[in-house]
């Protein structure tokens, strides 16, 4: 059965995102955050553990909630995938397109993080499990929707958005796969910057200092601190970041003020890279 847009109170299509690491943290904001500019959304989680971390991931129950507070059914979906499996976002964005009709934005926040010994002795099923999801799940979710932003007609606004981190440019000891992996979100950021050129599909990140989020929950354990808000004293602005600040920098990058931006990676770290 075709489906069609829910229009706006402008009479205006409203536009289609599709967003990874929905589940919880600033995933679950920016779905929040779209959805309160009137957009449609397809929130994306793995939705259960991964047997491969030590800590657990979001359940099918907060990706739920997420969804019930974002907005109506028919403007607000939960899609449960997998980042690392090519297949399964494929299937995401297809969805979007039959539910919705296209794709405007497609915004990759699925993450995890492992450490906390030196590199060598990192066991490698979690190394991959950072590698594979932090930086792979981007690639995966480029391939998968980047087509997709592409088949809207001209003129096209499409927004390809990741989420890298300040690890991206600054050494943290015992957890070398997480800041390679983000450096290797800001350099496939800048390459398809310049590959998507003249298309009107645009590609761009946040960089987020230590947000109140359970990774740096995580974080603090792999470094045997005693919470979170132990990481508050290295930004200078003395505090975490509340996902929802990291949620509305995205936000506006996916919508038409951003327009003359592509392949940057904008800080939104409390201070933290200065």
């Amino acid at each position: 059965m075709s489906r069609t847009h829910r229009t706006s109170d402008t009479g205006t299509k409203p536009r289609v995102a599709l967003v990874t690491g929905a589940g919880r943290g600033i995933g679950a904001a920016t779905v929040a955050a779209l959805a309160a500019r009137d957009w449609s959304v397809l929130a994306v989680d793995l939705a259960c553990d991964d047997p491969d971390l030590p800590y657990p991931m979001a359940t099918k129950a907060e990706l739920d909630a997420v969804v019930a507070r974002a907005g109506a059914p028919e403007r607000v979906r939960p899609f449960v995938a997998d980042v690392r499996d090519p297949a399964a976002l494929a299937e995401a964005v297809s969805e979007a397109e039959r539910y919705w009709g296209g794709l405007d934005a497609a915004v990759a926040c699925a993450g995890v993080i492992a450490g906390g010994v030196p590199l060598w002795e990192v066991p490698p099923a979690q190394e991959r499990a950072v590698l594979d999801i932090d930086l792979g799940g981007v690639l995966n979710l480029a391939r998968a929707a980047l087509p997709a932003l592409l088949r809207r007609p001209e003129p096209r606004q499409g927004r390809f958005l990741a989420v890298a981190s300040a690890a991206a440019t600054r050494g943290l000891p015992m957890l070398a796969a997480y800041c390679a992996a983000k450096a290797g979100v800001t350099g496939l950021i800048r390459a398809l910057g310049v590959e998507l050129g003249g298309t009107g599909v645009t590609a761009n990140a946040v960089s987020p200092g230590s947000t109140a989020t359970p990774i740096l929950t995580e974080s603090a354990r792999l470094y045997d601190l005693p919470d979170r808000e132990a990481f508050a004293a290295q930004q200078p602005m003395g505090r975490l970041l509340d996902p929802t600040e990291v949620a509305e920098v995205l936000a506006f990058l996916a919508g038409p003020g951003s327009s003359g931006m592509t392949g940057a990676v904008v800080p939104v770290d409390a201070g933290l890279a200065l």
